[in-house]
């Protein structure tokens, strides 16, 4: 599949460590420097816009969409579904709301998605709870007008798996019309061979089986546009898996574009869609006025 089942096991984690890789900050600081502005982004969202927060789709503790309401709140509206990154075991819905309120300005409603993180959570539970949440939303909100879905890091892979969902046993079918993903993992095997999986504690087989790359669907003719991201400085293996993910879906036939985004860290790649001005903000907002 690629180079690393060559590295030292030094060298993967390494690879897999996206605080390793930031010209920004050391890798001791930039997770708290993370963790500090998608709080206070949040928080800043949370004082400006009218909101819904910890609404339950489904009976776990984590099982809570926080939504973010247009500030002009028209018949239908288009709604971009955000999935917290955090490699699966930390982070939350309650520090996802950063990127909403130039969103919501132009008329697009957010709503930041709850799951369970590892340990508690397993790997197979977090992609059916996501793929739970899109159904909630579409049975309560018949106004919604087009799902987007963005996730950053572990959250693009989850959001990458619900692209590859076959809907007939949920008996609805969201109306997926983009996917944003940014600095994900595609790939989960040669996570298997790190520190990542010491709280996952996934087998080779649930790595597979969850693993987007291995599950790319042909693409129908209503499916959505989608848009890889990735850092300057993301890790050498991140932005393989990203080339390789999209090159895979534009062969099975998906409308789909890679965005090298320069002057970003995987962790500033998505702080700054709190800004009207950043590229990303501009892309998704295009996309969705395409619609």
């Amino acid at each position: 599949m690629g180079g690393w089942r060559d590295m030292s096991a030094e060298a993967l984690e390494d690879h897999y460590s996206p605080s390793r890789w930031s010209p920004r900050l050391d890798r001791d600081t930039i997770i708290d420097a993370h963790l500090a502005v998608t709080a206070a982004g949040t928080e800043r969202a949370r004082a400006s816009v009218q909101t819904l927060l910890h609404v339950p789709y489904g009976n776990g503790d984590r099982e809570k969409l926080d939504i973010y309401f247009p500030t002009d709140l028209s018949e239908t509206f288009p709604v971009l579904v955000y999935i917290h990154g955090g490699y699966w075991q930390c982070l939350s819905k309650d520090d996802s709301g950063f990127a909403a309120p130039p969103l919501v300005s132009q008329g697009v409603a957010v709503v930041a998605v709850g799951y369970d993180i590892a340990p508690e959570g397993h790997m197979d539970a977090m992609v059916l709870q996501v793929r739970r949440s899109l159904v909630f939303l579409v049975q309560q909100y018949p106004r919604i007008r087009g799902i987007y879905l963005c996730g950053h890091s572990a959250g693009a892979h989850l959001a990458a798996m619900v692209l590859s969902t076959d809907w007939t046993e949920f008996q609805v079918v969201p109306d997926i019309k983009g996917a944003v993903l940014v600095s994900g993992v595609y790939d989960l095997e040669p996570i298997l061979h790190t520190y990542v999986n010491d709280a996952l504690n996934m087998s080779r087989e649930v790595a597979q089986r969850n693993s987007p790359m291995r599950h790319v669907p042909t693409a129908v003719p209503a499916a959505c546009e989608v848009l890889v991201a990735v850092a300057q400085h993301d890790s050498p293996e991140f932005r393989r898996q990203s080339q390789e993910y999209s090159q895979a879906l534009r062969a099975a036939g998906w409308s789909v574009s890679l965005l090298d985004l320069a002057g970003v860290d995987h962790f500033d790649v998505i702080e700054k869609l709190s800004e009207d001005s950043y590229i990303l903000t501009q892309v998704i907002l295009n996309m969705i006025s395409r619609a």
